[in-house]
């Protein structure tokens, strides 16, 4: 809810990617406020289409600012590259039930296709839900892509798994050959961020700061990581929801901050036990890897069960821009029917692709 991340590529949709230029338009706190209001607005939607209180109103001006950061980037960075052929558009999530096959993402992209002059592809969640999936994460196809181009010394270094670290962190197992297995694995940056909001009024722990001032509380780690949840086989996700900050009640802001941070580590590290076999590489990715006690604990963690952590920034991405670039990349497969989504990342019934395809009316 930090703002709007944009990425450039060309690419077929497969394992054809140049990665370019990267953007990102923040809100400002009283919209990032808006958006935390309507999470509690969106309890009340039953199906897909349904927009209580200031929801249609949002999104729309959540649109709006998308067409005018997508004006920005393409004037501001992408000179001497063509006018981009297609937009992936992910929009807000608000609501995500894949118990009920519900998810919902405020932005619409027939006004963004106006707005821009552009094809767009947006709502590539929902097809997956009706065969069967998750709906969630989309970004492991590319992942899988990201894989197999790895630059010495770690290509080749199978089975690989890459880690986003957002409000929820999910993981993507790339083995040597076959599809990626993939699932959420627990609270990434999300109760971080609503601990020192709440406690210390700040909207996030910038470079672990806060976190550097407390200990872990075990008590308290281990109730999170005794949540039903972590002894679920993938695939599964997860609403920003579905934890709170109940079992953290009463701590120490710094304590609080380092604990939670300790919980998103512990929870990714406990994934192996869902995984086909043993990684061997871990790349990091998202916002959550400015952390230094979640990216500590990680590296210790992996290390001590034989296998290497390093950030995206260590093989030549952009831990910034990985999901962004998903979204081109996404958009691309949604134009030449390619699957999005595979049994092993969200359960589907047989791998399937996705998306609206919207053109600007000329």
């Amino acid at each position: 809810m930090d703002g709007i991340d944009l990425a450039a590529m060309r690419t077929d949709g497969g394992n054809i990617v140049e990665r370019g230029p990267n953007f990102f338009v923040p809100y400002e706190a009283a919209f990032r406020d808006r958006i935390t209001r309507a999470l509690e607005t969106a309890k009340q939607i039953s199906a897909r289409d349904d927009r209580p209180g200031d929801l249609a109103a949002l999104e729309r001006e959540i649109t709006r600012r998308h067409a005018d950061a997508v004006s920005a980037f393409i004037s501001q960075k992408l000179a001497g590259w063509e006018r981009p052929d297609i937009v992936g558009f992910h929009g807000q999530t608000v609501l995500h039930r894949p118990h009920v096959a519900l998810t919902v993402q405020l932005g619409d992209g027939k006004l963004l296709a106006a707005l821009t002059g552009l094809p767009v592809a947006y709502d590539m969640r929902a097809n997956d839900m009706m065969h069967g999936g998750q709906g969630a994460p989309l970004v492991p196809v590319y992942h899988a892509a990201l894989a197999r181009a790895l630059p010495a010394p770690h290509a080749g270094q199978f089975p690989v798994v890459f880690v986003n670290i957002g409000g929820i962190s999910n993981i993507t197992y790339v083995p040597a050959t076959g599809d990626p297995v993939a699932f959420d694995t627990g609270p990434g940056n999300a109760l971080i961020d609503q601990w020192v909001s709440r406690e210390g009024g700040i909207p996030f722990d910038a470079d672990g700061a806060i976190a550097s001032e407390g200990d872990v509380v075990l008590r308290v780690l281990d109730r999170y990581l005794e949540k039903p949840f972590f002894g679920k086989p993938g695939p599964k996700s997860l609403d920003r929801n579905d934890f709170t900050l109940a079992e953290a009640e009463g701590m120490e802001l710094a304590d609080g901050a380092r604990t939670l941070a300790a919980v998103s580590a512990q929870a990714i590290l406990k994934s192996v036990a869902h995984l086909p076999g043993k990684p061997k590489l871990w790349i990091v990715c998202g916002g959550g890897r400015k952390n230094p006690h979640i990216v500590r604990d990680l590296h210790e963690g992996a290390e001590a069960a034989g296998a290497t952590a390093i950030l995206a920034e260590d093989v030549g991405l952009d831990g910034d821009a990985t999901e962004a670039e998903a979204w081109a990349y996404l958009a691309v497969r949604v134009l030449k029917g390619l699957p999005l989504t595979f049994p092993t990342t969200t359960g589907c019934r047989q791998p399937v692709t996705g998306g609206v395809l919207v053109r600007p009316l000329s």
